[in-house]
């Protein structure tokens, strides 16, 4: 009798400790998946769920909020997500907040997870539908990961083949990398580019050095830049060369009509200076002319001794000779 109450006491306790751990656990459980907490329902659609399941927990800026409470078919070919979401975290999700499905680690279980919001939307309410946005598709990674690594061994293949050219001193690479004779050549072109950069350097100086000479006050360039009266008088000067060039060309021009009016033998002077017959007849009538005056002059001299005219002359001789005692 004794051995059946002991029996039954320790049948009791494993019996209470079951249920008591059977109702940590459902409380556990409960907690984790936020059975016992106030919360509020939100929909969203994806096209693909990738793997999603009932239960998959719902997050929010690094917090767990909430958990998928059920999944539907949507439309032709669409999938509608039914979320239990923490009422107390409500007030931060605003309608406009976007959901997206991600991964709880690496190769982890499906979850949800709620971004973005501006804070001149209003907070989300029972029933609203956040917009899905779908995450990168893993296969098509893959698959773009693929085609880079065969790229990669591609581009690796011709570095190999390029490298080996380069060893064995093919092309120009190869020809400087092995060649002295070309290292010399490329060494003294380098120098020489060194010089001329040095040159050029000094030249800048040079010319910033001459710049600021130009710029001093009292410099005739610099007058010329910033005293306006020079330039109103340069103006004035420049008008002025402007009409001695036209008056030139003018001038020129006349000249010009003057010149072949003289190259004519349509007039006198161009007759004298381009007729031969004329220069001629002109010659020999100054010529008759000279002859003339000549003769006359002799005359005039036999003149003082004829008889009409000789007492005329001695007179006038005597009254010299009187002007040149009486002096």
């Amino acid at each position: 009798m004794r051995g059946e109450n002991k029996r039954s006491v320790l049948v009791g306790i494993f019996v209470f400790l079951g249920i008591a751990i059977l109702v940590a656990g459902i409380l556990t459980l409960g907690g984790q998946q936020k059975k016992f907490v106030k919360s509020i329902h939100l929909k969203t659609v994806f096209d693909n769920i990738g793997g999603l399941q009932t239960g998959n927990n719902i997050w929010f800026s690094g917090v767990k909020i909430g958990t998928v409470r059920k999944i539907n078919f949507y439309g032709d070919s669409q999938v509608e997500i039914e979320m239990n979401v923490e009422k107390s975290v409500a007030d931060y999700i605003r309608k406009d907040s976007k959901a997206t499905i991600s991964s709880d680690g690496l190769i982890g279980n499906k979850i949800i997870v709620i971004y973005g919001g501006s804070t001149e939307v209003p907070a989300v309410e029972e029933g609203d539908r956040l917009e899905g946005v779908m995450p990168l598709d893993t296969d098509k990674m893959m698959e773009t990961l693929q085609v880079n690594n065969e790229n990669l061994v591609e581009i690796t293949a011709d570095l190999k083949v390029l490298t080996g050219k380069i060893a064995n001193g093919d092309g120009i690479i190869g020809a400087v990398m092995t060649d002295s004779t070309l290292a010399e050549n490329f060494k003294t072109i380098l120098v020489n580019l060194d010089r001329a950069s040095s040159n050029s350097l000094r030249m800048i100086n040079e010319l910033n050095a001459f710049t600021a000479k130009l710029n001093k006050e009292g410099n005739l360039f610099n007058d010329l830049v910033t005293d306006t009266t020079m330039v109103t008088d340069l103006k004035a000067s420049m008008e002025s060369l402007k009409s001695t060039a036209e008056n030139s060309a003018e001038m020129t021009r006349k000249l010009n009509e003057i010149t072949d009016k003289l190259n004519s033998s349509d007039n006198s002077m161009g007759m004298l200076l381009n007729d031969p017959a004329f220069a001629e007849s002109l010659k020999s009538t100054m010529q008759n002319a000279d002859s003339a005056t000549y003769n006359l002059n002799k005359g005039m001299e036999a003149l003082e001794y004829t008889w009409p005219f000789n007492r005329g002359f001695k007179r006038k001789a005597k009254a010299e000779e009187k002007a040149e005692s009486g002096n």
